[in-house]
């Protein structure tokens, strides 16, 4: 039940000024990414605002994603929750809306135990048949999935992978070698993305490709055919670029930078803000010298 290899764009959602999800944006902007070489989706992440979207804005912008992408890649919707109930109930629009995947990350403030994760996860996953990626980032939830219990949750038919996003290679590692194939690792660290491939790793759901998505795909598949030093040259190359993309709270600075290319997607919602201007100078800097925009 492998999803996708190579990258996957955590896509943002564009919204009007009047706070409106924009689709015409959202229509031009994913037409450009499959383009140009991204190789799978992912609507409605935390990229994409999750928290801040009302559960119909949500399911209604993973269904807009899947009629725009029409069968070209896998469309995985993001649907975590830190309220199982509440999760059950968006992984099934999730999946009425037409997604081939759905991504969940562990939940947030209120947490768990490890035990509480397996019974969390166990049922979202039963919730649909879609695959399921789950999604390991203690920057912002505060808690990992432990190795033992990425191994259990493994014994759940459709949770096929997961995308990390904790740095932690020795978890990784173990992952690995408690999981074997029945565990497909994806990088959620676009700065990380050649180490975790040398772990075995199928590709990455990355910031950066909502700006260079050809670069990314680029990065993956040079790997995977035995190009190890051109894909860690493309690595190495964008890495000033990916600070740039990260100096300010996660979407606020790519959303800055797919309005200087053009593609209107305006602000977050709030609480977050517009970029501050110093950062944003600092990010088109990074910009024109990676070739995004002009001097």
């Amino acid at each position: 039940m492998s999803v996708f290899t190579g990258s996957g764009v955590a896509l943002i959602t564009p919204f009007y000024d009047n706070g409106k999800v924009n689709y015409e944006s959202y229509e031009n902007l994913i037409n450009w990414l499959l383009a140009n070489g991204s190789d799978a989706v992912i609507a409605c992440g935390t990229t994409g605002e999750a928290p801040t979207l009302t559960d119909e804005e949500q399911i209604d912008t993973v269904r807009a994603a899947v009629e725009i992408v029409n069968h070209r890649v896998p469309v995985i919707a993001g649907c975590g929750s830190n309220d199982t109930h509440h999760g059950v109930g968006l992984c099934k629009g999730c999946a009425r809306a037409g997604a081939d995947a759905l991504l969940m990350q562990t939940p947030y403030y209120n947490k768990t135990t490890q035990r509480g994760l397996i019974a969390h996860f166990g049922a979202m996953a039963a919730a649909t048949d879609l695959p399921v990626l789950l999604y390991n980032i203690p920057g912002r939830t505060g808690m990992n999935i432990d190795a033992k219990t990425m191994a259990e949750l493994v014994k759940i038919d459709n949770i096929v992978g997961v995308k990390e996003s904790s740095s932690n290679f020795a978890l990784m590692s173990e992952y690995v070698e408690l999981c074997g194939d029945k565990l497909d690792l994806y990088s959620g660290e676009d700065g990380l993305l050649v180490p975790l491939l040398s772990l075995g790793g199928k590709g990455v759901i990355s910031v950066l490709a909502n700006i260079a998505p050809r670069n990314m795909h680029d990065m993956v598949m040079k790997f995977l055919s035995g190009d190890v030093k051109g894909s860690l040259k493309l690595q190495i190359e964008a890495l000033a670029l990916v600070r740039a993309l990260f100096c300010e709270v996660n979407p606020i600075p790519v959303k800055a930078a797919l309005n200087m290319m053009g593609f209107n997607v305006g602000i977050g919602r709030l609480p977050l803000v517009e970029m501050e201007p110093e950062n944003q100078e600092k990010l088109r800097r990074e910009m024109i010298r990676y070739g995004l925009l002009e001097n």
